[in-house]
């Protein structure tokens, strides 16, 4: 019992924080009409300035939390305004090959900046060793501190989408941006907005993640794989698909590490290929129900 509980935290653990990284992801196709595959590089952004701020300015990982994401925000409009405003009437393909350029430009100025060595960042002190849980469970309290971030953002996203005037105002913008110009609303402001609260998620995920995984600059590639997973399984444009995708990948991760880990690292590919074949929209995309 004790080890499926460890595989259940960990699958939470692994699938909250995916979910933080690939919601954003999904919420810039959702509305903009843009697979952004700088996505991840915006992430692995995040958990570089979070370790200068950390490491070269001294800042508290609770001031880091607070202003790291938000550089990247800023980061991201400058992106927007000079660059993806000029794609997004064009063709999606446009907008895969001016993301991924942009991917390999950031990849490399994180290369020229911080170099190509890895770095690590500890939790804070009051995150720091282990916690009891029923069941003889012993688990990392930084991981229980993951959890709940996820949770949070879950939880405020839902607010922001069926409770706010904001939310209301992006939904519109998703389903018909031409009417919602008609009825008054500054799309371009809306556009940008959107866009950089994508890299705010991409950047919170990386803050979060800095302290349990190596930071390198080959770290966003990884995460761009797993949040391109999450979104196909759960589909895309779809924030309960983003959720439940991943979950699944966590799931995946979580029990496929500690009961197979030989094969661990192709089964969420296998994962992905079988809701393709069963479901191509993905569990809970725009076309699933069709």
């Amino acid at each position: 019992m004790s080890s499926l509980g460890m595989a259940l935290l960990n699958s939470l653990d692994i699938g909250l924080l995916l979910f933080v990284i690939a919601v954003g992801l999904n919420i810039v196709f959702g509305v903009l009409n843009v697979i952004n595959f700088a996505h991840g590089a915006l992430y692995m952004l995040g958990a570089y300035l979070a370790y200068s701020c950390m490491t070269l300015l001294g800042m508290s990982f609770w001031s880091t939390l607070l202003l790291a994401p938000l550089g990247v925000a800023a980061l991201a409009v400058l992106i927007d305004r000079l660059m993806l405003r000029f794609i997004y009437q064009r063709e999606i393909s446009d907008s895969l090959l001016l993301t991924f350029a942009l991917l390999l430009i950031l990849n490399e100025s994180v290369r020229q900046i911080w170099g190509t060595g890895i770095h690590v960042i500890d939790p804070p002190a009051s995150l720091q060793g282990t916690v009891a849980l029923p069941g003889g469970i012993t688990y990392p309290l930084y991981s229980l501190f993951v959890v709940l971030v996820g949770l949070v953002v879950v939880c405020a996203l839902w607010l922001l989408f069926n409770r706010t005037r904001i939310g209301r105002i992006m939904r519109a913008a998703a389903l018909d941006r031409e009417m919602a110009q008609v009825l008054c609303i500054n799309t371009k402001l809306v556009i940008t907005g959107v866009f950089a609260f994508g890299a705010w998620l991409a950047a919170l995920g990386g803050v979060v993640a800095a302290p349990m995984r190596a930071i390198d600059p080959g770290m966003g590639d990884k995460i761009i794989i797993e949040s391109f997973i999450v979104v196909v399984i759960g589909g895309l444009g779809s924030f309960p698909g983003a959720l439940l995708g991943a979950i699944v990948l966590g799931l995946i991760y979580g029990f496929g590490g500690r009961f197979l880990p030989e094969v661990n690292l192709i089964l969420p590919f296998i994962g992905m290929a079988i809701i393709l074949l069963l479901k191509p929209h993905g569990l809970m995309g725009k076309g699933a129900a069709s």
